[in-house]
Order: structure tokens, then C-alpha cells, then sequence
């Protein structure tokens, strides 16, 4: 049979899935990804840790399997900076996160001096330091020599999914596709070339960059499992590829580490005037594919806080039943920006809080708080995209997706607050489903994407409950607790 490998290198965790031809999940294999946080903001991974793993899951997948490959498919974490020594393929620091914050001085130094209206002009990107540039200058400003070396061309820079994609290849190419591109602050997503005018303002040789080229196609043969890489998307494009989300309108939310909500915008960029951002979708022909993207920096890492740091929950799986103890969260609201804030607010200064304490306040209130915040936050994003559209473009329904997706009580409650259809589908890694179905697609095994809608198949519609007014009165309250958050 034809069965399609998925490298799925999350923030997390880097997991492998074999999907079939239809499909269906044949066999998957994960494991967790050290994170490090060398001072607070900081977040780090160990880019060697990040190559390892995935090719050990990889490995453990297709052995489960037991089936041969046609190709390989590439998602990852994005806008996450990997810097490496193009002989020897050395990392020459630990990648920085996405989440990190550590320019953040940089970056509001470059909006008091007016360069934020260019720079979202070219890239459909604000200046924040979520994205690649920035992470790049501080590692060539720090890491010694890095500069010089990189204006000589010795060195190498990439998302996570160049750097597999070397590893994969054996050093062989050096690509990237344009959705993943489209998240560095360096890309202009109208022209479809890296900016040399971004590059300047930034300090980055261009003789660090990966070529850029469509999300399908080939990019190289697997010297392990030796078989072609036809396709590679950033997460976030793969799974709004993987939700069958590939006309204007289509949307998808995706609950993972952080929360991303998507809307396809066709092959024109959209312009947004309420906090989004305008990137890249997923490109499977020779037009490139746009969409409007909101950014929830913290959604299921809230849960990972209650297991890990308040010590509430002893594995992420227990935090439904916790929070179902008590009838509603009991006046506590949780904003958990332990990473600032992303759309529509863009306040990396913010920090997390809980309000509405008392002392009859338990974990189950502050478990179910945690939960409800992930759903506030993605309505908020919401409420922005409609704004942006207008009533005509307001979404009818969101797709839903990622590890949190599977929570009943919390897509009951999204559907409650968005007052939409919320719909699961039976595939809830959609991000692996939509890297194995571009690779299809790349490899020629689906005639075109037109094939993807089929195999999207529907779970759960999960049908909004609560009334208007009380949806608005929590909705309000969201707000007034974020107001709170982000006075000075």
C-alpha cells in the first residue's frame, strides 16, 4: 500500500505518523522535547535533542507500521532559529523558541524609530519577537564569531524544518517552503523572494538563507529511509491543508503548545486592521496561497503549567475531570500570558494572572479557569478575523484540532462562547495529516488537493448552548480581566 511519513516537530515534543493513502493513521510514535529557560523569558531547544528524537520516532513509526514508504513529509515549530556550521553540521547554540522574548527591547526600538508599517507592509508580519530576525541578530550579535562566519558563508539558518531537512539529506539542501518562510520577518509574501531591504534592517547575510520553494514538490531524497521529501509546511499551514481548509473562507483552530487560528484568504493576501497577521497558506502549485492568522502564544501549555508547576494534575489527561469537580470556574478568571500576549492584543510585556480569588477558590476552579482561558483567548481572535471580513466573510464554522481539541468540556464551551458549530474531526493530528498529504501530493499520489476534501471526515459537531447574552456577559468579563493584565 502507499503509506506517507509525517515529521512532526512540534514545541513540545517531535512525534512520527504513518498515514495510508486514505488517511488513516497507521502508526505513530512521540517523544517529549527538554525545554530550557536559561532566565525568564528566555526558552530554548536543543536543536541536536530536536534532530535526534524525530529520527528515533520516525524510526519506531514506520517499524510499527510495517509498511513501505512512498514519501516523506515535513511540519515543525515555527519561526523557532536554528544556526549551524554548514561542514560539519554543528549547531552553534541552542535554537531559540518562538516563545522566547529575549528582543523584545530591540524590537520596540525598531517600532519607535517607524519601521513597523514597512515591515507589515512586506511581510504581513508585526515587529514582535515571536518571529525569526530578530532570534537570528541576537545569535550572530552573541555567539562569537557568528557574524563574520555567516558574511563568509560558512554558516547555515533555518526553521526547524531546514534543519531536518539537512539532516534528512545529509547535508544536501538547504530549502525551505514558502509558508515557513513567511515567518521570519526576512520574506516579502507579495514578491515570494527573501527582502534585501529586511535584511539590511535586520543584519542578516543572505548567504544564510535556505532557498524557498513551494510546499510540494521535491526537495531532496531521505539518506535514511530512502525515499523523496515532497512536501514541508509550518504547522500551522499543514493543519489548516490537513482540515480540508483550502478555499477563502475556511477556517481551522488549532489547540496546541499555543492556540493558531486560521482563515484561508485565496490566492490574495488580506490586510488585516485588527492585530492579525497575513501569511503564507500552504502553496501546492505555481499561485501562492494566503491566509489571516490569529496567535494564542499560550493555549495547551496552560495545562502543562498546572501539571508541572502548581503541581495540580498529575498527567495533562486529568485535567477535564479536575475541572469538572466543581459547576464553572466560581468567578476566577486565569490569563495566562507567561509568554506576553499575541493577536489581537501584541503586548509581549504582559505577564499571567489570576483574578477573582477567594477562599473558597479550589484547584478544580483554578483547572477549569485554565481550560476556559484557551477558548477566550481563540474567540478573541475570532471576534478580530470577523471584524476583518466583514459580515459577509464571518465564519458559519470552525475546525477544530491538536491535543487539547479532544477536551469536551473546553470545545463545548468554544462553540458556547463563538455561538458557531465547532467541528472535531476523526483525525485530530491534522498538522501530521496535512505534512503526509502534501508529501502525497508532491509525490503523485493525489491528482490535486481537490482529492484532500474527501478524506476529511467529521467526528463531533459540538452545537453552541449557552445564550447570547450570558456568551457576552463572559466574553466582557474575559476583557475587563485582560484590561486589568495589561494596565501599566
Amino acid at each position: 500500500m502507499d503509506a506517507l511519513l509525517a515529521l512532526d516537530q512540534g514545541t513540545s515534543s517531535s512525534r512520527a505518523m504513518v498515514f495510508g493513502r486514505d488517511g488513516r493513521l497507521l502508526a505513530v510514535a512521540q517523544r517529549e522535547l527538554t525545554q530550557h529557560f536559561p532566565q525568564p523569558g528566555w526558552v530554548e531547544h536543543d536543536a541536536n535533542e530536536i534532530w535526534e528524537g524525530q529520527l528515533a520516532c520516525a524510526r519506531e513509526a514506520v517499524a510499527k507500521a510495517g509498511v513501505k514508504l512512498s514519501a516523506i513529509g515535513i511540519t515543525n515549530q515555527r519561526e523557532t532559529v536554528v544556526l549551524w556550521d554548514r561542514k560539519t553540521g554543528e549547531p552553534l547554540h541552542k535554537a531559540l523558541v518562538w516563545q522566547d522574548r529575549r528582543t523584545a527591547a530591540f524590537c520596540e526600538t525598531l517600532k519607535q524609530q517607524g519601521w513597523e508599517p514597512r515591515v507589515r507592509e512586506l511581510t504581513g508580519l508585526v515587529l514582535d519577537p515571536y518571529f525569526s530576525a530578530t532570534k537570528l541578530r541576537w545569535l550572530l550579535d552573541h555567539v562569537d564569531g557568528a557574524r563574520a562566519r555567516a558574511e563568509r558563508g560558512e554558516l547555515a539558518f533555518g526553521t526547524v524544518d531546514s534543519w531536518l531537512l539537512w539532516q534528512l539529506t545529509g547535508g544536501q539542501v538547504h530549502a525551505t517552503d514558502a509558508s515557513n518562510a513567511s515567518r521570519t520577518l526576512l520574506y516579502d509574501i507579495r514578491r515570494g523572494d527573501w527582502s534585501d531591504e529586511l535584511l539590511a534592517l535586520f543584519g542578516i547575510p543572505r548567504a544564510l538563507l535556505p532557498e524557498v520553494r513551494p510546499s510540494t514538490g521535491p526537495f531532496g531524497r531521505s539518506e535514511v529511509f530512502g525515499v523523496p521529501i515532497t512536501g514541508m509546511a509550518g504547522d500551522q499551514q499543514a493543519a489548516l491543508f490537513g482540515q480540508a481548509a483550502l478555499q477563502p473562507g475556511q477556517a481551522k483552530n488549532t489547540y496546541g503548545t499555543g492556540c493558531f487560528l486560521l482563515m484561508h484568504t485565496g490566492e490574495q493576501p488580506h490586510a488585516s486592521t485588527q492585530g492579525l497577521l497575513t501569511t503564507r497558506a500552504a502553496q501546492t502549485g505555481a499561485q501562492p496561497q494566503y491566509a489571516l492568522e490569529g496567535s494564542v502564544f499560550v493555549g495547551g501549555a496552560v495545562v502543562q503549567w498546572l501539571r508541572d508547576g502548581l503541581r495540580a494534575i498529575g498527567g495533562s489527561g486529568e485535567v477535564e475531570a479536575l475541572a469538572q469537580t466543581v459547576p464553572d470556574a466560581g468567578g476566577v478568571m486565569f490569563v495566562p500570558a507567561f509568554a506576553g500576549l499575541g493577536a489581537p492584543y501584541w503586548r509581549p510585556d504582559a505577564r499571567g494572572a489570576l483574578l477573582g480569588l477567594t477562599r473558597g477558590t479550589t484547584q478544580g476552579h483554578i483547572a477549569r479557569a485554565a481550560l476556559e482561558s484557551i477558548a477566550f483567548q481563540s474567540a478573541a481572535v475570532l471576534a478580530a478575523m470577523n471584524a476583518d471580513v466583514g459580515p459577509a466573510g464571518r465564519l458559519a464554522e470552525l475546525r477544530v484540532d491538536g491535543g487539547a481539541s479532544a477536551n469536551d468540556l473546553l470545545m463545548q464551551f468554544q462553540a458556547d462562547l463563538l455561538g458557531i458549530p465547532v467541528l472535531r474531526p476523526r483525525v485530530i493530528e491534522t498538522t501530521a495529516l496535512g505534512a503526509a498529504l502534501l508529501a502525497g501530493l508532491g509525490a503523485g499520489l493525489y491528482d490535486s488537493p481537490g482529492e484532500i476534501g474527501a478524506i476529511w471526515q467529521l467526528d463531533r459537531a459540538f452545537e453552541p448552548r449557552m445564550s447570547r447574552d450570558e456568551a457576552g456577559e463572559r466574553l466582557a468579563h474575559w476583557d475587563r480581566a485582560v484590561r486589568q493584565v495589561l494596565a501599566p
